[in-house]
Formats: structure tokens, C-alpha cells, sequence
């Protein structure tokens, strides 16, 4: 009985610590973000996660990215932002035909 509750509370810890060390790391990104982008672009990336978690984490990396191979010349806009965004997410339009006989 005891050695159970000692393990569950080992897990616990280690989901904690994995939860803190994820939070960090998300911290750092969004500074490293902060430090690339204007603060309007920055602003619509908080809007981006707030909106869709998942395409927050793709848009970050792209962005970490494009600074680590010096693909970015100053500062990242508002309109570039919104043009990465635009690459991530899009989706050619499908055709709905009606065919009457």
C-alpha cells in the first residue's frame, strides 16, 4: 500500500517537472518571438494561440527557424506574419459540381 502511493506520487512529480520544463520552453520561444517580430505581428501570434494551439506551435517554429538561417531581415511584420500564416494554412478550395439530368 505504501510503496503504491509512493509511485503514484513519483509519477506525479515527473509529470510536473515535464509539465514545468514544457512551460519554460514555450517561455523562451516566446521570448526569442518577442525579440523577432513588431509588437502587432507579436500581438496577432498571442491571437493565433489563443485561437488554435497547434498552429501557435507551427508558427513559432517556422519563426525560430527562419531567424536560425538568417532568412529574416529585421524585424517580422505584421503582413509577413499574416503571410506565413497564410503558407501553413492553406488549403486549395474544393469544387462542388451539380450534375442535373
Amino acid at each position: 500500500m505504501v510503496n503504491e502511493e509512493s509511485e503514484e506520487q513519483a509519477r506525479m512529480k515527473k509529470a510536473v517537472y515535464k509539465k514545468l520544463k514544457e512551460m519554460q520552453i514555450e517561455q523562451q520561444k516566446k521570448a526569442i518571438a518577442q525579440r523577432l517580430m513588431t509588437p502587432e505581428a507579436y500581438e496577432r501570434l498571442m491571437n493565433v494561440r489563443v485561437a488554435n494551439r497547434e498552429l501557435f506551435t507551427q508558427l513559432l517554429e517556422v519563426i525560430i527557424a527562419m531567424a536560425q538561417q538568417n532568412r529574416t531581415v529585421g524585424k517580422i511584420t505584421e503582413e509577413q506574419l499574416r503571410d506565413i500564416l497564410s503558407r501553413l494554412t492553406y488549403r486549395p478550395e474544393s469544387k462542388i459540381e451539380f450534375k442535373h439530368k
